[in-house]
């Protein structure tokens, strides 16, 4: 079980770093939100970067929890299932103030200046590609989707518009681009 005090400056770290991003985030600001003395923050990461690859590790658990949930509901159809992953995140968006995608922020501010973040969201992209691809192969199976279709590719693409559409909702502060790519996606590939 994770250390509550660690719990605590994860949970603290994700908001603030989908507010404020990862060059803005101080220390210091993270130990007065959750009233941690500085020590024990070392006690639990070695330095920022350690921390905020953490803070990652615990967003893409959430991310996978509700790809898990959604993806094998076999009382749906997979293109449902697929529809509905995406149509609970954007209500964690929602909820969130429209902040979107805490890979997506992160990937844009530190993919051309860290490796490290680099390698670490592209990983976390291509899993959440890889358990979309499962389902969208499930689809096609089913006739759902054309049989010529390269589930891996559609899945890669699907990701790659969500995010895209993650940053024009956070710009505009509303779901409508994030509605009107998943309509789209499943409409484009829906063979019905």
């Amino acid at each position: 079980m994770m250390h509550s005090t660690k719990q605590r400056l994860i949970d603290m770290g994700l908001s603030m770093l989908l507010k404020q991003g990862y060059n803005n985030l101080g220390i210091q600001a993270l130990l007065t939100a959750t009233g941690t003395p500085k020590g024990s923050f070392y006690h639990h990461f070695a330095d920022k970067e350690d921390f905020a690859l953490e803070v990652i590790d615990a967003y893409i658990a959430q991310v996978h929890a509700g790809l898990d949930a959604c993806l094998r509901d076999k009382e749906l159809p997979p293109l449902a299932r697929v529809r509905l992953f995406f149509e609970q995140t954007q209500q964690s968006y929602q909820k969130d103030g429209y902040m979107g995608c805490l890979l997506g922020g992160l990937g844009q501010e530190l993919s051309g200046v860290s490796e490290v973040f680099r390698h670490k969201i592209e990983w976390c992209f291509s899993a959440i590609a890889n358990a979309l691809a499962t389902c969208l192969e499930e689809a096609r199976k089913r006739g759902e989707i054309s049989t010529a279709c390269d589930v891996r590719q559609m899945a890669n693409i699907l990701v790659d518009c969500w995010e895209g559409a993650a940053l024009r909702s956070r710009l505009r502060q509303n779901p409508e681009s994030l509605n009107a790519m998943l309509d789209f996606y499943i409409r484009s590939v829906a063979t019905g």
